[in-house]
């Protein structure tokens, strides 16, 4: 566990606009930024980040949270492995205490391959630079290549011993599982129970994720007598870690030149990337051969909305620039494609160049997508009628998903020049196709929506759906209250909240619906811990009715006032944070938001982190809001949880009284009558406070 000091420098050093930075192209606006939210698919900038007060926040989805949140969301990371992230971006050492066996025990599967995967990359590239194997086959390829040696340490490439177990065997020597092994697909297990190194005899060259992390690896085979002449490649299989789709070979080291490019150039291969970062130009991704993914232009959308497409000049190279392009139209991306001269690869290109002379290359001969598309067409149909209609109706299709109504008026103005043909029925026929895709998108939703109610409606009402332990959930038919008496969490790991508008979500797996009136409740808790993360450590200076001075902590008051009437919270995670912060409220500087930022709970920072950025709009302006809490304001919200909690009781009594049991009941119905008296009156007495609180304005 990472002592409290070390989470506190790690916090201090961590400038979240910077590391927010590795991730989304940020803009200034006013004394904030923006960019596009990397947790959704944010086509306008959504995602504002605020350095003066540490955190972030995207308008459009909600999410956001201060530096270590956002690394969390972001990698997929826990709490204190999100620490350790930031800690080894800042140079700053960890101290914490080693681990018990338990601890270690419980440590997450995504981490361990994580490690493993950062153990592989380095033990195949020392193989390349230290192993006689790895030099006379694996390093005499690369330097086939031309590949220079500071290259090949920015790609971290390697090479993987011919021999088929050699590198499983190293990994188990040092400890690593063999489960894992085969988890990543590093390694097979034959039927007789060895293992067999997947790349064995091949050049590899590793997958970083967006962050730096090691998700999988590519291998090229290779024959020492022949030099490389079989080229088949083998990439690493889907995985817990690694998923083809959502990834981009090179994106980790391109991703701060396409920022400050404003361009990114796509290629096919690894080579291809590698080449042109040796050349100069290093603003290159490549997608290894796939057509482009939603996940790809997504990611790729967050650095810029200009992308340049390279391809060989052959046939097969123009019907490759086709592959994925509407899907990035779609998507507000800016398309050009450039076709290297024959029997050029953005590799052998990119070799024979400088820098300088490839740019110049790539400003005189790149053309927009659309004139590509018309030109490339036009060649095939050669004035076919038939072939034609069809091209028109591709192109019209291609320039119906462009969202920007300025750009394609362009589109199709450019369109009706080269293929002569009317620009007010193409506009026409663009505006058809563009109805045609909304109508097909509001059925699929139609569709989406209807499968999810038949599925919800094959639960039968009062069934209780059963957990992975083989029990069952209680189930809230909304007229009774669940039984908590605020100190536990009912079925809960304490990691995450539980209420999500009015649901518990992932309870033992299972997302239960609460009532109506526990959705107040929840509510009007969620803002009184709001206050209390916000402001818990202010004084606040009032009188008492006695006309007595008072200067008493936020966290003080609301505990006091509500301990005082007999009320603890319905919301488990919040009565905890109440009682936490009570208790720790008066060690020496106290500060709330930094209590429960800090703290070793991931619930408690979690919560925090959200109700901070919640709590936080971030104007235009870039104007801050005022952090502190009047008295009246505090009063207020206390008042009206037991005015909440009076109504919810006079409710429950009232129906009581209509029970038929309960009204043959002398004895029992005179108790309810005598206590609808008393919450009458009580209810009387919190409308008069609340109302001498009212600010006219």
């Amino acid at each position: 566990m990472i002592s409290p000091i070390t989470i506190e420098r790690i916090r201090s050093a961590a400038n979240i606009v910077d590391v927010v930075s590795e991730y989304v192209t940020l803009r200034r606006a006013g004394s904030s930024y923006r960019g596009l939210c990397p947790f959704h698919d944010d086509t306008t900038p959504s995602f504002s980040v605020s350095p003066a007060r540490g955190i972030c926040k995207c308008f459009a989805c909600g999410e956001g949270g201060d530096v270590v949140h956002f690394i969390m969301k972001q990698e997929q990371l826990g709490y204190y492995d999100a620490l350790r992230f930031l800690a080894k971006k800042y140079g700053i050492e960890v101290e914490e205490r080693e681990l018990t066996p338990e601890e270690r025990r419980s440590q997450s599967e995504r981490e361990s391959m994580f490690v493993l995967n950062e153990w592989a990359s380095n033990y195949f590239h020392e193989e390349l630079l230290h192993s006689e194997e790895g030099q006379t086959i694996g390093l005499a390829y690369f330097r086939s290549r031309g590949f220079r040696d500071d290259i090949i340490e920015k790609f971290r490439l390697g090479f993987s011993p011919s021999a088929s177990d050699m590198m499983s065997k190293a990994a188990l020597k040092e400890g690593y599982k063999e489960e894992y092994l085969v988890k990543t697909g590093l390694s097979f297990k034959r039927d007789n129970g060895t293992l067999y190194d997947k790349y064995h005899g091949r050049v590899i060259f590793p997958w970083f994720s967006i962050s730096g992390k090691i998700v999988g690896f590519g291998g090229r085979v290779l024959d020492a007598r022949t030099k490389g002449v079989n080229q088949k490649y083998i990439n690493s299989a889907e995985s817990e870690i690694y998923h083809k789709a959502k990834e981009l070979y090179g994106l980790y080291q391109a991703k701060k030149a396409i920022s400050k490019e404003h361009n990114v150039f796509m290629v096919e291969g690894y080579t291809d990337v590698i080449s042109m970062h040796q050349c100069g130009i290093e603003n290159v991704v490549a997608n290894s051969g796939t057509a482009l993914s939603e996940d790809q232009i997504s990611i790729l959308h967050r650095f810029t909305n200009n992308i340049t497409l390279l391809y060989d000049g052959d046939a097969a190279g123009q019907k490759a620039a086709l592959r994925g392009t509407d899907m990035l139209l779609a998507r507000g991306m800016r398309i050009k494609i450039l076709l290297l001269p024959d029997n050029d690869d953005p590799d052998s290109f990119a070799r024979k160049h400088s820098a300088t002379e490839f740019r110049e290359y790539v400003e005189s001969h790149q053309v927009d997508f659309i004139s590509f598309k018309t030109n490339l067409l036009l060649n095939e149909a050669q004035g076919d009628p038939d072939k034609m209609s069809d091209l028109i109706r591709s192109i019209v299709e291609s320039i119906a998903v462009v969202p920007e109504e300025i750009e394609r008026s362009v589109y199709m103005h450019k369109c009706s020049d080269m293929l002569q043909i009317d620009e007010k029925m193409l506009i026409r026929e663009v505006m058809k196709t563009r109805k045609r895709n909304w109508d097909q998108k509001l059925r699929e939703k139609e569709q989406a929506e209807q499968r999810k109610r038949y599925l919800e409606n094959q639960v039968e009402p009062g069934d209780s759906p059963s957990t992975d332990e083989g029990t069952t959930e209680p189930q809230n038919d909304g007229t009774t209250e669940p039984q908590n008496d605020g100190t536990t969490e009912p079925q809960n790991d304490g990691t995450t909240e539980q209420m999500v508008n009015g649901k518990w979500s992932m309870v033992n797996g299972q997302s239960i619906e609460v009532s109506p009136e526990d959705q107040r409740f929840y509510d009007m808790e969620q803002v009184i811990i709001q206050t209390i993360v916000r402001s818990g450590e202010q004084l606040l200076s009032f009188h008492r009715e006695n006309n007595e001075p008072l200067t008493i902590m936020v966290i003080d008051y609301i505990f006091d006032e509500l301990s005082a009437a007999g009320l603890t919270f319905r919301h488990p995670l919040y009565a905890r944070m109440l009682n936490a912060a009570h208790d720790a409220a008066h060690e020496t500087d106290f500060v709330a938001s930094r209590f429960f930022l800090n703290s070793a709970d991931e619930a408690f920072s979690q919560t925090a982190s959200r109700l901070i950025s919640n709590s936080y709009d971030l104007p235009a302006s870039g104007e801050q809001h005022e952090e502190k809490v009047s008295s009246d304001s505090v009063i207020r919200i206390v008042l009206e949880y037991k005015s909440l909690v009076v109504n919810a009781e006079m409710t429950k009594v009232m129906t009581q009284l209509s029970n038929p049991l309960i009204m043959n009941n002398a004895e029992q119905y005179m108790q309810l009558l005598q206590r609808q008296m008393q919450l009458t009156k009580e209810k009387k007495e919190l409308a008069k406070q609340l109302g001498d609180r009212v600010v006219l304005k």
